[in-house]
């Protein structure tokens, strides 16, 4: 297609939003009209099924759930009105909990004020508030944020060995939907053991957000810790940013939660138009379904031109790939659906993998994420009228540019600065595209059977642990693994054995390895 043409489709497919100063160019595309006629029919039905969705619809039936997250930045939206004061007061008490711990109306036993806070979740739980606080979060924030997301006891130990001089002015979040997650249900006990080596009452610095009635809960009603938020039954975790699992840590970091619900909620009120080119989340999943063929034959390249939205790509990761990550559709036909998401940011990649995505497998599509503001204030000349977000512009459009001329299509979403009303608009962006394209491609965008079988299967890991470790204490000789198996009546298992056993030798845990390391099977296992 010659310049002139390029740029008349350009015109024809640029989405614009007055109010949030927000563009969507996805002319490099290069879907035809036909295309997108022929995929009208489905796009009905999506706009039909959204439509339910807000309503209360039950969508997903594993687990007998209404999907309400647009409820939570338009309450009046909600199903009954017991729903819609619940999210208005609890938006009011996360607001009226962070001035008080600002302002010191809530402190610590033994400071005037908190001075950092640690908050323990995982998955959605944690992706969301990184990324927020990355985005958004004020270069003096009043309360430093810092993460456990993970059951890794060395990331763990980092945490807690850089507030070791601050853990008698540090909050604690608790974030856990059941209360029974092992991820934050070990970083909670991890931490709150090493309160207790300082002497320190855990309960006057920790805050649970959790369902209530949950295990978790219940810990904290008993144990009377500073504050309990609830969670909502009807917010799946990659959709819970706007609930307080992301709510309560952007308000304690200083975040304008209030404009960042009115993004989300200007982005809802625009991607309810039933109309594929006036609507941007239909317009993505539309570019979706062209390029992976509506199989996810091609992966979603994320590249923000930002260094504050730098986890913008992980987050997505979740919100996208947990959603449309499916072996069955709906009506439980094997589809093996779902779009791999991976990213790092602009103008690093150049250089670093887009020379794969130049002349290498052409298994993608890009989205340049594009932030017009280059910085608060004047900027200094680089060159003789040439600033540095002059030269990160011409890198986002060089390789646009670069990209398209070798036949790799790419999305460009335009926002005018990163704030909290733009990233509010941006999550609100593309969970309403995630779930666009799941119906397009008819599967259940909300929940995640395969999370769970992993669940299982750890869970049925750690039962043999116990059952190895105990058969060994009973033991007066070394046996094999074959003999340790057999014992336990696991005969299938012998390499989870192996890798139990090993795990647990490394880190000083009492077992006994003798033999060739090389070859397993020579390995002799005792206790000492």
């Amino acid at each position: 297609m010659d310049a002139t043409a390029l740029w008349q489709r350009y015109q024809e497919w640029l989405y614009f939003h007055e109010e949030l100063g927000f563009y969507l160019d996805v002319s490099r595309m290069r879907f035809d009209n036909a295309f997108v006629e022929a995929l009208q029919p489905k796009f009905d039905k999506a706009f039909k099924d959204m439509a339910e969705l807000e309503k209360g619809a039950i969508a997903n039936p594993d687990e007998n759930r209404m999907v309400g997250h647009y409820w939570l930045r338009n309450p009046d939206l909600a199903p009954s009105p017991e729903v819609t004061q619940e999210i208005v007061s609890v938006v009011e008490q996360i607001e009226v909990f962070a001035e008080k711990v600002h302002t010191g109306g809530i402190h610590p036993p033994k400071a005037p004020r908190f001075t950092d806070v640690i908050s323990i979740g995982i998955g959605g739980s944690a992706l969301g508030p990184q990324f927020v606080a990355q985005a958004l979060a004020p270069d003096f924030p009043p309360l430093a944020i810092h993460f456990i997301d993970n059951s890794d006891p060395a990331g763990i130990d980092r945490v807690l060995t850089q507030l070791r001089n601050r853990l008698s002015s540090t909050l604690v979040l608790v974030i856990s939907k059941s209360g029974g997650t092992p991820e934050p249900r070990n970083g909670m006990k991890e931490v709150k053991t090493a309160y207790s080596g300082q002497n320190l009452d855990f309960a006057k610095y920790a805050v649970a957000i959790t369902m209530p009635g949950s295990k978790l809960d219940k810990l904290a009603e008993s144990e009377e810790w500073l504050a309990r938020f609830s969670m909502y039954d009807w917010v799946g975790g990659r959709t819970s940013e706007m609930s307080t699992v992301g709510l309560v840590p952007a308000a304690l970091q200083g975040i304008d939660i209030r404009a960042m619900l009115e993004g989300a909620k200007i982005m809802d009120d625009a991607t309810r138009i039933p109309s594929i080119k006036s609507n941007p989340a239909a317009l993505l999943a539309l570019s979706w379904y062209f390029s992976g063929n509506g199989k996810g034959e091609k992966d979603m390249v994320v590249l923000p031109y930002k260094d504050s939205l730098l986890l913008f790509s992980r987050y997505l990761q979740q919100l996208v790939m947990e959603s449309l990550g499916k072996e069955k559709d709906l009506d439980g036909n094997i589809a093996h659906q779902g779009i791999a998401v991976y990213g790092n940011k602009g103008s690093t990649d150049q250089h670093a993998y887009v020379q794969q995505l130049r002349e290498g497998v052409p298994n993608f599509f890009a989205t340049f994420i594009e932030v017009l503001e280059d910085r608060k204030g004047t900027s200094v000349e680089v060159e003789a009228g040439i600033t540095s977000g002059d030269y990160l512009s011409g890198f986002l459009q060089g390789t646009r540019q670069a990209l398209y001329e070798n036949q790799r299509d790419s999305i460009v979403v335009t926002i005018p600065q990163v704030n909290p009303l733009t990233v509010g608009a941006l999550i609100a962006l593309y969970e309403r595209a995630v779930g666009f394209y799941a119906s397009l491609v008819n599967i259940n965008a909300y929940h995640q059977p395969g999370v769970e079988a992993g669940k299982k299967a750890a869970a049925a890991v750690l039962e043999l642990q116990k059952k190895v470790v105990e058969i060994l204490q009973a033991q007066s000789n070394p046996l094999s693994l074959e003999e340790l198996a057999q014992k336990a009546n696991e005969s299938d298992k012998v390499e989870s054995i192996y890798a139990i056993l090993r795990h647990l030798h490394a880190n000083g845990r009492g077992v006994v390895l003798e033999g060739n390391f090389a070859q397993p099977n020579s390995l002799k296992v005792s206790l000492n």
